[in-house]
């Protein structure tokens, strides 16, 4: 699913125009890249929370000529489901797989 299939879904369940339902999901996905940016963790109950995790230095390697290459320390996004997205992904996932 793309950003245009979550627009258009949005747009025709709540009857919003595709443009209107567009500016607000960008300034939806700013406002969590901000948050995100600023060090700040995002929980949305029955979803799940967002967080940024420092990640060490260290030493990988090039797969292409296998030279060790530094890494230096960095931040990801994390992501961690909540209980009840994950039970009704399992939940549907298994209905899914019976048909």
């Amino acid at each position: 699913m793309t950003k245009a299939d979550i627009v258009t879904r949005i747009a025709t369940a709540t009857g919003i125009t595709k443009l209107e339902t567009e500016i607000l999901v960008d300034g939806f996905f700013k406002t969590m890249t901000d948050a995100l940016a600023n060090g700040d963790h995002i929980e949305i109950r029955g979803f799940g929370t967002f967080r940024t995790k420092k990640r060490p230095p260290r030493m990988a390697r090039n797969p292409r000529t296998g030279e060790a290459v530094p890494l230096a320390e960095h931040f990801v996004p994390t992501f961690k489901p909540s209980r009840e997205l994950r039970q009704i992904i399992d939940d549907r996932q298994k209905k899914l797989a019976k048909s």
